[in-house]
């Protein structure tokens, strides 16, 4: 785990430049790894409130030729300290649920900073969104045009709107759920049903179509699908302004690309310098949706292990964090860096599963993964944890989800406690045993 060719000493490939050995022992900013553990104990997601501000602050940068609209993916990490900050550093937020717009409106994003996408809203969720006064619905159907207008329609309100288009572009992302601009995918409509509805603006008093939006997958990191995706949507642009219905924004999406392992992610600079001229000839303002971009590299997920054990021909690490934590593996066959928070010179190196106490097989954050071989009581620290770590957690095994980090100002702020045994049967209850309920015990 040596530190990447030509980068700043001390720090690792995989995990997020405010991460790094001092002394031996992992550091987030000044912040030791080791002293958070004895604090707040493991397993604990830790973040780099600095790391989160200025990847905004590059893609801001990256973008500053357009009028540009940042729209953070609450999805990837919803925390409510870490969407402050993200509000803060001039960002909105990109939604899919009514609690989600709940989370960022408490967090203190403004609504008309907000776009709220998804299949399947509902009414509720569509009301509460049309009182805050969000900047646009990203609708994917057209029984979602059709309800939203009659939503708008008994509220006297005119909802503002982008049609989610799928463009049909095959994008090279590392698994097939993360796919989602081709043809059979249950998001967006195709092109010709989207002019349609363009065209039919007539028809939806309450509806006025403000943009039009495009997202064509997770973690892509070249930029020739987002061009295909683009020029897609601007023929489309071009044709409605040709029949008099103008638009004022393209929503290109998210999912761009990092490098889990050291790799690069997708080039901001070179996507801004192919996308922000034709945008700007046509007086379009530009909405991009990153979440995993933002803050993926900015976390950690921090691990003790509990037992070795070899079995099979195998050596299994036994650690008190594992799918319940952090599902990526399991679910999606994700690789994250796996690092020593202390470093020994002289420990040997051994092919390990690293894998937790859920009671599943596809219980597990690493498989045959060459580590420098830890004692019980070690700690590990799993790398690009920031994104789709703890907003996938569950209380699966009845395990309590774990406590959040945010380091900032040099100092570890808890900005989520450890859920508490108590906490696991909120809102359950028994009910009084009745006679029709069957046999009672005896």
């Amino acid at each position: 785990m040596p530190a990447s060719a030509g980068s700043p000493p001390g720090t690792i490939q995989g995990l997020g430049s405010g991460f790094s050995w001092k002394d031996g022992i992992l550091h987030c900013r000044e912040v030791s790894l080791e002293g958070m553990a004895r604090e707040f104990g493991t397993p604990l997601y830790i973040y780099d409130s600095e790391g989160i501000q200025s990847r905004i602050r590059e893609f801001r940068t990256a973008f500053q030729g357009v009028g540009f609209l940042l729209a953070y993916s609450v999805k990837a990490n919803g925390n409510l300290a870490v969407l402050n900050r993200v509000g803060r550093a001039g960002a909105g937020a990109d939604i899919v649920s009514g609690g989600e717009l709940h989370r960022a409106i408490s967090a203190g994003i403004p609504p008309e900073r907000i776009v709220f996408a998804g299949v399947g809203k509902t009414v509720p969720e569509m009301e509460a969104a049309l009182e805050a006064g969000i900047y646009a619905f990203h609708v994917e159907s057209e029984g979602e045009l059709k309800l939203l207008e009659e939503v708008a329609s008994r509220h006297g309100v005119q909802a503002p709107v982008g049609i989610r288009v799928n463009p049909d572009v095959e994008s090279p992302t590392p698994h097939e759920y993360t796919r989602t601009g081709h043809a059979a995918s249950k998001f967006g409509i195709p092109v010709a049903k989207a002019l349609e509805l363009y065209r039919s603006a007539p028809d939806y008093p309450h509806i006025r179509f403000r943009g039009i939006d495009v997202h064509i997958g997770s973690q892509i990191v070249k930029v020739e699908p987002y061009l295909a995706a683009l020029e897609t949507v601007l023929s489309m642009v071009d044709r409605l302004a040709d029949e008099g219905v103008e638009l004022e924004y393209l929503d290109l999406g998210g999912g761009f690309g990092v490098g889990y392992s050291g790799e690069p992610g997708l080039p901001l600079e070179e996507l801004a310098t192919r996308v922000i001229p034709p945008l700007t000839s046509r007086g379009l303002k530009l909405i991009l949706e990153p979440g995993r971009s933002v803050v993926g590299h900015a976390g950690v997920l921090l691990i003790r292990v509990l037992y070795r054990k070899e079995s099979g021909g195998k050596t299994f690490v036994i650690t008190d964090g594992g799918m319940t934590e952090l599902l990526r593996p399991s679910h999606y066959g994700g690789w994250h860096r796996i690092v020593p928070v202390q470093l020994r010179p002289d420990a040997r190196h051994r092919t390990v599963d690293v894998v937790g106490p859920v009671c599943e097989s596809g219980d597990f954050l690493a498989r045959n993964r060459e580590l420098p071989l830890p004692e019980p009581g070690d700690l590990l620290a799993v790398g690009t944890a920031g994104a789709y770590g703890f907003t996938m957690a569950s209380n699966y095994n009845a395990r309590l989800r774990p406590a959040e980090i945010l380091v900032e100002g040099g100092a570890p702020l808890l900005v989520r406690h450890r859920e508490k045994v108590e906490e696991l049967i909120r809102g359950e209850s028994i009910p009084s045993y009745t006679r029709d309920s069957g046999d009672s015990a005896t």
